[in-house]
């Protein structure tokens, strides 16, 4: 097991700033090639603080916003133009990449890919619904409306 510092938010293990117990070869492998965590030392305690206290100041800001995408994510239905055979049938799946774009086109915003999560495989066309972590204790769920493309 290897301490690691988190400087992005990692699904299940944490957000930036947490400093976390991990096995070594995620570490070693994963999150510190992929640039999600940095080694723990004792000089990395200050980095800690830094990105904590960039974090705080962060979310007093985002909160608002936050809420207020919240409000139109939920009051609109997202439109997503896939490939789809016969019957609605689709050439694979939708990605939650999918998703963040649709809803950038939508002009909603930009949303990280990594903060969608979709509870089952949308594979034909119709509405689904997909949920989106907006912040540790705020989700939103959205409305997908997805349709063939001509």
């Amino acid at each position: 097991m290897s301490k690691v510092i988190l400087t992005h938010e990692v699904s299940g293990l944490g957000s930036a700033g947490d400093v976390v117990e991990v096995k070594n070869g995620y570490a070693r492998n994963y999150l510190v090639p992929q640039g999600y965590a940095v080694g723990w030392s004792r000089g990395g305690e200050k980095q800690v603080e830094q990105i904590k206290a960039a974090r705080v100041a962060r979310e007093h800001a985002t909160i608002e916003e936050a809420q207020h995408l919240k409000q139109v994510l939920e009051a609109n239905k997202v439109k997503l133009t896939v490939k789809a055979g016969t019957g609605g049938r689709l050439f694979g799946s939708v990605k939650t990449a999918d998703i963040a774009d649709a809803v950038a086109a939508a002009g909603f915003g930009s949303l990280d890919k990594r903060k969608i999560e979709i509870t089952t495989p949308i594979k034909a066309t119709g509405e689904h619904e997909a949920t989106i972590r907006l912040r540790d204790e705020l989700t939103a769920t959205i409305t997908l409306q997805v349709v063939a493309a001509k």
